[in-house]
């Protein structure tokens, strides 16, 4: 079955960068398009970052754009989420997601596109 696996969460000052990492098991990784998404505590589930199979067509929500950078390697079966200047507001658990069907990206962020998840790891910032 698939597998997702986040690391590289901790906790980082206000203005601070961090990169998150997933490594892909138990699919053909190079197929599908990926996501990273985070949940604050209270709050819905919201797409940061999306990147289609190739890498090339990406998209960010506006709460992000220029901060945030999502990139993979399909040879490692690997996708990352390099952020920068981090707010308090970024806090939350990020968790990475394969698209449900392979060979599409619709630059869509909605997580009903997405069939298989993380367990998440947890980015708090600090003010």
């Amino acid at each position: 079955q698939v597998q997702l696996v986040e690391s590289g969460g901790g906790l980082v000052q206000a203005g601070g960068s961090l990169r998150l990492s997933c490594a892909a098991s138990g699919l053909t990784f190079s197929s599908y398009a990926m996501g990273w998404f985070r949940q604050a505590p209270g709050k819905e589930r919201e797409a940061v970052a999306a990147i289609s199979w190739s890498g090339g067509n990406i998209d960010y929500p506006d709460s992000v754009k220029g901060r945030f950078t999502i990139s993979r390697d399909n040879a490692k079966n690997t996708v990352y989420l390099q952020m920068n200047s981090l707010k308090p507001e970024d806090t939350a658990v990020y968790y990475c997601a394969a698209d449900s069907r392979s060979h599409r990206y619709s630059g869509s962020f909605s997580r009903y596109n997405y069939g298989a998840w993380g367990q998440g790891t947890q980015v708090t910032v600090s003010s």
